[in-house]
């Protein structure tokens, strides 16, 4: 590690700003998809098995689950999966994170409506993703989890030991992140359901591609954008895009410490009120779709907030000429990985750890503080 620069500055250098796990991170990432990719080829029959008696059940319903981060991975891919897996007019995908199942577990969990439960985790120990499974197996006659995880030793990962009705697919070692923000733990985990559910090789190909080149050569001007003085900062994504824009605002919620308010809308909803945020110290990030038809509604707002000159800088991470003929879901890994670089310099901006940026203890790497409660349905 002592000899890789990563994002333009030298081990020493991270160092002295304590932000060393964040940027090699989100530097790594394009290495461990491809490891990622390498893990899959190698694990698709047996994964393959196991699954093909579940995705036989009619009416299965998918539940993918986590909470913040985690919670985003299955907003970002229903839409996909939904349209490109081969579910039958019964079977349905959704996306619900573990909070919600939790704190209205009757709302969520159907008793007779067999279920796969695809738990997210970096860790696999925070309190509500163990909740969720366990209401799931109190509530649900029958039911089945996968669980991806990038900790072989957490409880989620744990529970797979001697139990055939659980899967683990434990990501690389590396995407286990000691930074606080989850950068590679996200998009390992998210490629990690789109090659198991929804494979594209051409699509993973051209996707590893424009994340590479961000980071070969667009990281100085990212850094030079995170120098503006801004107030606020908003991410716009519609589709798939949406949960990527959420996770971006998130990110940078998180690296600055709470210190740049940042918020997230589709840009058709945008008009609806969220617009009300701009001002001459805003700055946007639009997320544009590939999708020809998503797109025009992307270049409309784009258009209005340009003719409306209030923003201070309107910007987006890749020219339409360089995003054709890619997936939204699958074009959300460069996407974040612009955010996340975004994210990393304005905490720098702002003399914050991106490391440790509350290391007071109010937030935590893994969430604290959550009592549990036993659920009965009267």
């Amino acid at each position: 590690m002592t000899d890789q620069v990563y994002l333009g500055f030298t081990h020493a250098e991270l160092e002295q700003k304590n932000a060393v796990w964040t940027a090699k991170e989100i530097s790594q990432q394009p290495m461990l998809w491809q490891v990622l990719s390498e893990i899959f080829a190698q694990r698709k029959t047996q994964l393959d098995s196991w699954l093909a008696p579940i995705l036989a059940e009619p009416a299965l319903r998918i539940i993918m689950t986590g909470a913040g981060t985690s919670a985003y991975i299955g907003e970002a891919l229903q839409p996909h999966l939904q349209k490109y897996m081969p579910l039958s007019p019964g079977q349905r995908v959704e996306a619900v994170s573990t909070t919600d199942i939790l704190s209205n577990p009757d709302m969520y969990l159907q008793s007779e409506v067999p279920t796969l439960l695809v738990s997210y985790g970096r860790s696999g120990n925070s309190p509500e993703s163990k909740a969720a499974v366990q209401l799931t197996n109190q509530l649900v006659d029958k039911c089945w989890h996968l669980v991806v995880s990038c900790n072989a030793q957490g409880a989620l990962a744990k529970a797979c030991e001697g139990n055939n009705r659980y899967q683990l697919l434990l990501m690389p070692d590396e995407a286990h992140d000691q930074s606080f923000a989850m950068t590679s733990s996200f998009t390992c985990m998210m490629l990690s359901t789109l090659m198991l559910f929804a494979p594209d090789q051409q699509q993973f190909e051209r996707m590893l591609t424009l994340s590479s080149g961000i980071l070969r050569e667009d990281v100085s001007a990212i850094s030079q954008l995170a120098e503006l003085a801004v107030e606020r900062l908003v991410f716009l994504g519609a589709g798939p895009l949406q949960a990527i824009a959420r996770e971006a605002a998130l990110k940078v919620l998180e690296l600055t410490a709470g210190q740049l308010p940042s918020f997230y809308e589709t840009p058709l909803g945008f008009r609806h009120g969220p617009k009300s945020l701009i001002n001459p110290a805003t700055q946007v990030v639009l997320l544009p779709s590939a999708n020809p038809y998503t797109s025009r509604y992307d270049t409309d707002l784009r258009l209005e907030l340009e003719k409306d000159a209030q923003a201070l800088d309107i910007g987006v991470p890749l020219p339409m000429s360089e995003i054709r003929e890619l997936e939204d879901a699958w074009l959300g890994f460069p996407y974040i990985l612009y955010c996340q670089i975004l994210g990393f310099f304005k905490a720098l901006k702002y003399g914050i750890s991106p490391d440790n940026p509350c290391p007071t203890g109010e937030v935590n790497r893994v969430v604290q503080g959550v009592t549990l409660y036993p659920f009965t349905r009267d």
